[in-house]
């Protein structure tokens, strides 16, 4: 399973923004505290309900962002 299921798209959520599990924790969010310098860890002490494999998520999803490909937008 991709680590891209992790990542999901509401309209009811966040305004639709991209979001880990469905919770209203943007990918964004995360991706900005790793590019300030935060490390995996301290992401994860201070939002105990995220997992590592959520940041993996993230930095996939970014990956392809980045590649502009578009993906297709499941609701949670």
């Amino acid at each position: 399973m991709s680590a891209l299921s992790r990542i999901t798209f509401d309209p009811k959520v966040m305004g639709g923004k991209p979001c880990i599990r469905g919770m209203r924790v943007t990918a964004g969010m995360v991706l900005g505290m790793l590019a300030s310098g935060n490390s995996h860890e301290e992401i994860l002490k201070l939002y105990p309900y995220l997992e590592g494999d959520d940041i993996t998520a993230c930095l996939e999803y970014a990956a392809l962002r980045v590649q502009e490909m578009e993906l297709p937008l499941h609701e949670a």
